[in-house]
């Protein structure tokens, strides 16, 4: 008996259209993708990606059960908030995924990694969680309206900032597309 997989982010599933139509020659990364149950989810939909994190065992369990499905995963060990590290300079990508996890100094290179007309999808942890539970630390927190900010002059697809019961949190999340020009 295989043990039960987490679902994916409830964002990625009904964005799975746009993600389908977007996907081209650059492919898709799940940036610090943990247990990758988002990157599970678009290869069982045959949509390549590129699984990054800093946890080697992870990626290896990703990397075996997707070969044992048929549907191999490209894997990327890379420490990405290395100090003065730029793990996105020169790659590029249609479709980058960031869910609960934030490190600021990454933003510019998210932006500048995916591709006119890619499509980000973010989802992260508001300071309001602190008061329910973990995260606590700040740097780990969005402020109220930062996450929109930082790609206000981008085509706007899908903006929340705010509760959920189930689970409970609160969180920011944004599908934003890049300008194509």
């Amino acid at each position: 008996m295989t043990p039960e997989r987490a679902a994916p982010a409830r964002l990625l599933e009904t964005f799975l259209p746009q993600i389908k139509d977007t996907v081209g020659d650059f492919g898709v990364l799940d940036l610090a993708c943990g247990s990758g149950r988002n990157a599970r989810y678009l290869l069982g939909h045959k949509i390549p990606v590129l699984c990054a994190d800093i946890r080697r065992t992870a990626l290896d369990e990703i990397s075996a059960e997707a070969a044992a499905e048929g549907t191999p995963a490209a894997v990327w060990q890379v420490d990405l908030e290395k100090p003065g590290g730029r793990p996105l300079a020169g790659k590029s990508f249609d479709v980058i995924l960031v869910f609960n996890y934030l490190h600021r100094p990454l933003i510019t290179g998210i932006r500048h990694c995916l591709v006119p007309g890619g499509l980000l999808l973010f989802e992260t942890f508001t300071r309001q969680q602190a008061a329910i539970g973990r995260p606590r630390n700040p740097d780990f927190l969005l402020e109220p309206g930062e996450l929109r900010n930082w790609f206000e002059d981008w085509e706007i697809l899908h903006d929340f900032e705010g509760g959920d019961t189930e689970p409970r949190r609160f969180y920011a999340s944004l599908v934003a597309r890049k300008p194509a020009a």
